[in-house]
């Protein structure tokens, strides 16, 4: 399959200026022959803190309509991270007790039926609590998301955010492979910090992904860590990583991309360099089983002595 990282500049909160770039260059490597496209982490507007009601979008998003379009018109793959507001109603519950409150998005015992937007999920209200208080709450999230050929594939919340991120983004609780139907073939998806954590990406190879893809706006001047466990989260998995990460700069730090395309053996095919761009290689994504032959990884661990901690 031919992949592709688009390596791009984020303008700070400049939404429709992103979007536009995005596919500019998306077709750019489509016409290269790309099947699956990745974009940056929160690629629409960067971390747009300063206006991030105005940044952020509800599901179903104008930004992702846009992007299902673009995925349909070109038969293609797309992935990315933007910001997401998820805007619920919150509840105290009493059940006899005096009542409890049970925080921002109540508990989830206590919340309403969600959007089902792109997620088409819904939290249902048990019938046993009464419901004395209700109000509003809006949480946001830092969520990845696939297209293929213009079909919703799925989504995932960050679930390790960084440092600042804590204090604006709730986190995501479930890590699971993306699948795809029509090329029947599983995304273990992660957002930047999350390369940090063998755990994320042990985590989805276990749960069958054929295709790791980091999704990031890793900063200066962390330029050799990035290289460094991009390559190991492929070695140790022996699986195929997609990295792309954004260059240019933000209000408080600035970005050296070096977005890359690694095959299961760890072998770096395609990397960019400093400036906007798009990179396309042809990934061998059938290649990992004959690599676990070889090398037993996965049938030599030894889970009994692994620490749960």
């Amino acid at each position: 399959m031919k992949v592709a990282c688009i390596q791009m500049d984020v303008l700070q909160c400049k939404k429709q200026e992103n979007l536009e770039k995005a596919l500019y260059l998306g077709l750019k490597a489509v016409k290269k022959g790309a099947e699956l496209i990745v974009f940056p982490e929160v690629f629409s507007t960067g971390f747009c803190y300063e206006d991030l009601n105005h940044a952020a979008e509800s599901l179903p998003s104008p930004t992702l309509e846009n992007l299902a379009c673009f995925s349909e018109a070109n038969d293609c793959i797309i992935l990315g991270s933007f910001i997401q507001k998820d805007n619920r109603e919150t509840c105290t519950e009493s059940d006899g007790d005096g009542g409890k409150d049970k925080g921002r998005d109540g508990g989830k015992k206590g919340s309403k039926k969600g959007e089902k937007g792109f997620s088409g999920k819904e939290t249902e209200i048990p019938e046993s609590k009464v419901f004395t208080e209700r109000k509003n709450s809006t949480l946001y999230y830092n969520l990845g998301f696939c297209f293929e050929s213009g079909a919703f594939a799925g989504t995932y919340r960050k679930t390790h955010p960084f440092k600042a991120e804590n204090d604006y983004f709730s986190k995501g609780s479930s890590i699971e492979p993306i699948s795809l139907k029509k090329q029947n073939l599983k995304i273990g998806f992660e957002i930047c910090y999350e390369l940090r954590f063998p755990e994320v990406a042990r985590k989805l190879s276990l749960s069958g992904a054929d295709l790791l893809v980091t999704t990031a706006a890793f900063p200066n001047p962390r330029a050799d860590h990035w290289k460094t466990l991009a390559k190991a989260r492929a070695i140790e998995n022996q699986i195929p990583h997609v990295a792309c990460n954004r260059v240019g700069s933000a209000p408080d730090c600035t970005y050296f991309g070096n977005s890359m395309i690694i095959d299961a053996w760890g072998e770096v095919k395609a990397e960019a360099g400093s400036k906007e761009c798009a990179i396309v290689c042809d990934l061998d994504l059938a290649g990992k089983e004959e690599i676990r032959k070889v090398i037993p990884i996965f049938g030599d661990r030894r889970i009994e002595l692994y620490s749960d901690n």
